[in-house]
């Protein structure tokens, strides 16, 4: 369901976050049922590095950033949104949550699932997402 990439804006709840990824129109999201993401409602769009740039007046250094395993999380320090951060499965890349994307840009979301009590074999599946095409 991979089609031709475009720039997708997106960004976080309060607009102090704000970024571009590029990516497919029609795309593939994973939809991870760990406690975290369920909560939250994060549907993750794994891109390569060189796919995201932070917006031009960006201020997303002002973030709250979390260390993990492999990883990073950033929420945003004023409204708290996560709209982006460095997975465990793939650090080389972003995981950009869909939902905080511009809508304007999104053609089709095909959402599959990431089964957090089974990571080993979810993350396999995932894995190498975040490699150049």
């Amino acid at each position: 369901m991979i089609d031709e990439y475009v720039t997708h804006s997106g960004g976080c709840h309060c607009g102090a976050v704000a970024f571009e990824v590029e990516a497919p129109a029609k795309m593939v999201a994973s939809d991870c049922n760990c406690s975290i993401c369920r909560m939250s409602g994060y549907l993750h769009l794994i891109v390569p590095r060189s796919a995201f740039s932070p917006a031009a007046g960006c201020r997303c250094a002002d973030g709250v950033q979390i260390q993990h395993r492999d990883g990073a999380s950033l929420f945003c320090g004023r409204c708290g949104v996560k709209s982006f951060y460095v997975p465990r499965s793939n650090p080389d890349g972003y995981s950009v949550n869909v939902r905080c994307l511009d809508s304007a840009t999104i053609e089709h979301v095909e959402v599959q699932l990431f089964d957090d009590n089974d990571r080993p074999s979810s993350e396999a599946k995932i894995r190498g997402l975040s490699q150049e095409i």
